[in-house]
């Protein structure tokens, strides 16, 4: 076997290494830093159970294609939650339902390093772990098998994480299970691993606690909060490199400019984000602390939402004026033309600089600017005449 996948276009969801039944595929990261498929050519019996598992490789049937999601915004009633909380603070009463039934919760957590892998989780006191939102893509590595064994021993399951892995799960289960639920998010797609590491490594001392969405300055311009045993880091998302590089697309995984699996519907039972521009759709729930918009896909989906609702001020919204401010429910993101001279030169300067190199305007692009402002202005004139 030589591919399974037009590499570009891969996601890193480990569906295929996890599926192969000689354990000849590792992941091993790419010179962006993602993790990619590479196929032991000597251990290969040509299977092709990773192409077949491949959620790439695969059509899948919607439940409710041709039925749009419900749209509800939701603020959670506990201020302290939902101050610790990325946006509204939903997730948390999604996971406590599932485990205080025995259940256990998976999702993207930090490890002793700071970089990001799902996790496993059965214990409530261990929710924090996984509470918040984190810029990073996160290694998969063995969890999907934990989740089969999980759901074959009867257990309830609450899998989250960004729609690829949502699809590359089900991919590997290929089987529907009433007792797993799936929470994916509106992504706006995953930077590098290796972009991450470079900057949590330029930080003086040893790292005690990150957040990527700290709400001192406000949850719309939400900041980036690092503490060490030295000091406190504290910026916006408009001054923060790492924030600027990865709303500016530089760091982001060559498959998120064409993310395969950026609908309105989905195969998730629920989907989770911030409610951007509620202060335009209801006024009622902006008070710039967090607001919550949650989509309901399923009836698994309406029971989970069901379960939790009490905890909650809801309401429900037009889903297609919610989808004006998140437009990244159905639309990737265009890459920078800087993209790969980022990622390439990652090791040669500091976070900072290199930003600034990939983003100064040079002189031709002063001139285009200028040409597109002259051009856009003369069309108004024209117009009014």
């Amino acid at each position: 076997m030589e591919k399974i996948v037009d590499l570009s276009l891969c996601n890193g969801c480990h569906t295929c290494y996890i599926s192969c039944p000689k354990n000849c595929i590792n992941m091993i990261t790419n010179k962006d830093g993602f993790l990619e498929p590479l196929i032991n050519q000597e251990k290969c019996i040509n299977c092709e159970l990773c192409i077949k598992k491949c959620p790439l490789n695969k059509k899948f049937k919607y439940d409710n294609e041709n039925i749009k999601p419900i749209a509800r915004v939701a603020i959670n009633k506990d201020d302290q939650i939902r101050k610790d909380s990325s946006s509204g603070g939903v997730f948390i009463e999604i996971a406590s339902y599932i485990l205080n039934t025995g259940g256990s919760v998976y999702g993207a957590a930090f490890n002793n390093k700071f970089e990001v892998e799902h996790i496993r989780i059965d214990n409530i006191n261990d929710i924090y772990k996984l509470q918040g939102s984190k810029y990073v893509q996160s290694k998969i590595g063995d969890i999907f098998l934990y989740v089969k064994k999980d759901l074959e021993e009867g257990k309830k399951v609450l899998f989250t994480g960004t729609p690829c892995q949502i699809q590359g799960l089900l991919s590997f289960l290929d089987k529907k299970y009433n007792n797993l639920y799936t929470q994916d998010i509106i992504c706006h797609g995953v930077p590098s691993p290796k972009a991450w590491n470079k900057y949590i490594d330029e930080f003086e001392g040893d790292i005690k606690s990150i957040s990527f969405r700290d709400k001192t300055y406000g949850w719309n311009k939400f900041s980036m909060k690092i503490e060490t045993n030295k000091d406190k880091y504290l910026e916006t998302l408009d001054k923060d490199c790492f924030l600027q590089s990865f709303l500016k697309n530089l760091n982001l995984r060559k498959s998120c400019y064409n993310c395969k699996f950026k609908s309105i519907n989905r195969r998730s039972d629920i989907t989770l984000a911030d409610c951007w521009g509620i202060e335009n759709i209801n006024k009622k729930y902006f008070d710039d602390k967090g607001t919550s918009l949650i989509l309901v896909h399923s009836d698994k989906g309406k029971y989970l939402y069901n379960q939790i609702k009490d905890h909650l001020e809801q309401t429900e919204i037009d889903l297609d004026e919610a989808i004006i401010y998140n437009t990244a429910i159905n639309k990737s993101v265009e890459m920078n033309d800087k993209r790969d001279k980022f990622l390439r030169n990652i090791d040669k300067y500091s976070y900072k600089e290199l930003l600034y190199r990939c983003t100064k305007l040079t002189i031709g692009d002063k001139i285009k600017k200028f040409s597109i402002r002259l051009k856009n202005k003369m069309k108004r004139v024209i117009k009014k005449l």
